[in-house]
C-alpha cells in the first residue's frame, strides 16, 4: 500500500510537470509565432526600403537627365554628398534591421529546440506515466492480494481469540475447582496439619463412641429379656448393680434423645439451608434418586419445568444433564453455555435471567 501511494505521488507530480511543459510549449510556440510574424515585418519593411531606394534612384537619374553640363557639377555634388549621407543612413538602418533580423532569426531557432526539447520531455513524462500507470495495476492486483491475506488472518485471528477465551474459561473454572498449574503454584503441606490431627482424632473417637453404643444397647437389650451377658458383653455388664444398670439406660436414653434431638436441629438447618438456597439462587434443588438431583426455579411457569442433573460419581464432580419436557424448549441456552462454554453456573443464570425476563413481560 505504501508502494501504491508513492506511485500514485509520482504519477501526480509527472501530472503536474506534463501540465506545466505543456504550458510551457504553448508560450513558446506563441513566442516563435510573434517572432516569426516580426521576421516577416521587417522583411517586408526591407522589401519596401528596396523599392524606396530604387524609386529614388530612378528620379534622381532623370532629374540629373534634363539638367545642362554647367549646372550638372554642382547640383551634382550636392546630390552626391546628399545621396550618400542617404546611403550611409541606409546601410546603417539595413545593418540595423539585419542585426535585429539576426538576432530575432537565433531567438527563434532557440525557441524552436526548447520547444523540440519540450516535445521530447513531453514524450518522457507520457510514457513515464504509461509506466506509472502499469505498475499502479499491479500494484493494484497486489492491494487486492494483500487485503484477501489480510482477511484470511483476521478470521484466523478471531478464531485464535475465540479458543482463547474460551481456554481462559475453562481454566478459570478449574481454578475454581481447586485445580492448579504444577509448574506455577507449589502446595506445601504440613507434617503436623492440625486439621488432619482433628478429624482423625474426631474419627477415633466417634469409632469408639459408636463401639460403647453398640455394646450398651447389647446389654440393655440383653437386660430388658432377662436374659445373661455374653461373653464378649462381660466387660462391659458384668457384676453390674440395678443402679448402674438403670444409670446405663439413663444414659442411653439421654443419647438416644440427644441424637433425636441433633436429627431435629439437622433436619431444620437442612432446611433452613434449602430455603437460603431456593432464596439466593432461585433453584429448588430435590434427590430423586441417588446421583440424581432435580432443579425448580423460582420463576418457572408451570409446576412441572424442572432440570435433572445426574453425578457422574458420588463426589458429584462432573454432571450431566438428563433430558425433560422443559429442557426441549431451551435448546439454544443449552447449546451455548453447556455445549460450548462448558458452564453450569453460566446456563443456570441464564436461565433465570430468560424466566425473570418471561415473567416481567407477562
Amino acid at each position: 500500500m505504501n508502494s501504491a501511494r508513492m506511485l500514485e505521488k509520482a504519477r501526480q507530480q509527472l501530472q503536474e510537470e506534463i501540465l506545466c511543459v505543456q504550458s510551457q510549449l504553448l508560450d513558446e510556440k506563441k513566442k516563435r509565432e510573434h517572432q516569426e510574424a516580426l521576421v516577416r515585418r521587417l522583411q517586408k519593411r526591407v522589401v519596401l526600403l528596396t523599392k524606396e531606394r530604387d524609386g529614388m534612384r530612378a528620379i534622381l537619374e532623370s532629374y540629373d537627365s534634363e539638367l545642362t553640363p554647367a549646372e550638372h557639377s554642382p547640383q551634382l555634388s550636392r546630390r552626391m554628398r546628399e545621396a550618400e549621407d542617404m546611403v550611409q543612413k541606409l546601410h546603417a538602418h539595413n545593418t540595423e534591421l539585419e542585426a535585429q533580423l539576426s538576432q530575432v532569426l537565433e531567438e527563434v531557432g532557440n525557441h524552436k529546440q526548447r520547444a523540440e526539447m519540450l516535445e521530447v520531455e513531453m514524450k518522457v513524462l507520457k510514457s513515464q506515466q504509461c509506466t506509472a500507470e502499469q505498475s499502479t495495476v499491479i500494484t493494484k492486483e497486489e492491494v487486492d492480494t494483500l487485503r484477501l491475506k489480510i482477511e484470511e488472518l483476521e478470521a484466523e485471528r478471531s478464531k485464535l481469540a475465540e479458543e482463547n477465551r474460551s481456554l481462559g474459561m475453562q481454566l478459570e473454572k478449574l481454578t475454581l475447582q481447586g485445580d492448579y498449574d504444577p509448574s506455577r503454584t507449589k502446595v506445601v503441606h504440613f507434617s503436623m496439619n492440625p486439621m488432619s490431627l482433628a478429624k482423625q482424632q474426631r474419627k477415633e473417637e466417634q469409632q469408639q463412641l459408636q463401639e460403647e453404643c453398640e455394646r450398651l444397647r447389647e446389654l440393655v437389650r440383653v437386660l430388658k429379656g432377662g436374659g445373661s451377658i455374653s461373653g464378649n458383653l462381660e466387660g462391659v455388664g458384668a457384676f453390674q448393680s440395678p443402679q448402674e444398670v438403670a444409670e446405663l439406660k439413663k444414659q442411653v436414653e439421654s443419647a438416644e434423645l440427644k441424637n433425636q434431638r441433633l436429627k431435629e436441629v439437622f433436619q431444620t438447618k437442612i432446611q433452613e439451608f434449602r430455603k437460603v438456597c431456593y432464596t439466593l439462587t432461585g433453584y429448588q434443588i430435590d434427590i430423586t434418586t441417588e446421583n440424581q438431583y432435580r432443579l425448580s426455579s423460582i420463576y418457572a411457569e408451570h409446576q412441572g419445568d424442572c432440570l435433572l442433573f445426574k453425578a457422574s460419581s458420588s463426589s458429584g464432580g462432573k454432571m450431566q444433564l438428563l433430558e425433560t419436557e422443559f429442557s426441549r424448549t431451551i435448546r439454544e441456552l443449552i447449546e451455548l453455555h453447556l455445549l460450548r462454554q462448558d458452564s453450569i453456573p453460566a446456563f443456570l443464570s441464564a436461565l433465570t435471567l430468560d424466566l425473570f425476563s418471561r415473567q416481567t413481560i407477562a
